[in-house]
């Protein structure tokens, strides 16, 4: 069985969109990604800190989802990271309320021993100096998928750059794939980023789906168009926790396998959207997930006759 390590937050959200607004809640890139990521069976842990305000129902809810937690450290007498977002009507934008770093300003990853050889590595978002120092821990992973984001860009880009050039996939939004390559045309701001590292970069496009290049190939995945979108904190993690756990469970890092997982990682996002928080994929069924990946299916099948 392939191992997954997971790096990234686990937090406390609080959230407010045009349905409602919630006080503090489970969230975290480091949640959204193991709670995606074990709908595909896989050996996961997860690497990140808390502080001992942080509910031990939170941390068996990952421990029944089997998701290893040995590597997330409980900080006596700390807080836990704090973000607090507004999503304006359309959903695409939010303001930032409130951020409080708190453990994490001082967080030093240790990767558990059982996990330096873990084949599949997911370096959520997070310092750039941080996702380094998981990689010097690590022992030759197969696949190595980086999530980044504007921030970064904005106050650690030759660290970030460092990053970029040791990993294998980049999953970032249309807006910073432009900023970070300096391109408007999303095919020549792939190129770009490849050119500094990666094999394989992922686009994503919130409610209009993913893109993945590599050299001259591209593949499009649409998202499924939903009659209710209650908020989409984590769905972008909760994408990319479904890309890397099909991989890790089929093992197989082609192009070809790849169009797969993305098909998979906006399937199982379509679920995160639909309630507050985690609240959808704490109580999300097997038999709902392949009904809808179905629905993908007929989204994007159609029967073609040349002239």
């Amino acid at each position: 069985m392939s191992k997954l390590l997971i790096v990234g937050t686990v937090a406390f959200d609080a959230i407010e969109t045009p349905f409602g607004k919630t006080d503090k809640i489970l969230g975290g890139a480091a949640t959204y990604i193991g709670l995606s990521a074990s709908h595909f069976n896989i050996d996961s842990a997860v690497v990140s800190v808390v502080g001992d305000d942080f509910p031990t129902k939170y941390l068996d809810l990952l421990k029944n989802n089997n998701i290893n937690i040995e590597g997330v450290e409980i900080v006596e007498g700390g807080k836990t990271f704090f973000w607090s977002g507004r999503y304006h009507n359309d959903l695409n934008t939010r303001d930032t309320l409130d951020t409080q770093l708190n453990v994490l300003a001082d967080f030093n990853p240790v990767v558990p021993e059982s996990y330096k050889d873990a084949q599949f590595v997911m370096l959520g978002n997070l310092h750039p100096l941080v996702q380094l120092s998981v990689l010097e821990q690590v022992n030759d992973p197969k696949l190595v998928v980086l999530d980044t984001m504007n921030f970064w860009m904005d106050n650690s880009l030759e660290d970030l750059k460092k990053v970029i050039s040791k990993v294998d996939v980049i999953t970032i939004n249309d807006e910073e794939a432009r900023q970070l390559s300096g391109e408007h045309s999303l095919v020549k701001a792939a190129r770009k980023i490849e050119e500094m590292g990666p094999k394989y970069v992922v686009i994503k496009k919130g409610e209009h789906g993913a893109l993945l290049f590599q050299e001259d190939q591209v593949f499009f995945a649409p998202a499924l168009p939903l009659e209710e979108v209650f908020d989409p904190t984590g769905a972008g993690d909760t994408f990319a926790g479904g890309f890397i756990g099909y991989l890790a469970r089929t093992g197989d890092i082609s192009f070809e396998n790849m169009k797969s997982a993305i098909i998979y990682g906006s399937n199982l996002a379509s679920f995160c959207v639909e309630k507050f928080g985690t609240e959808r994929m704490q109580d999300l069924s097997a038999p709902q997930v392949d009904e809808r990946l179905l629905a993908f299916k007929k989204l994007t099948q159609f029967e073609t006759q040349l002239h």
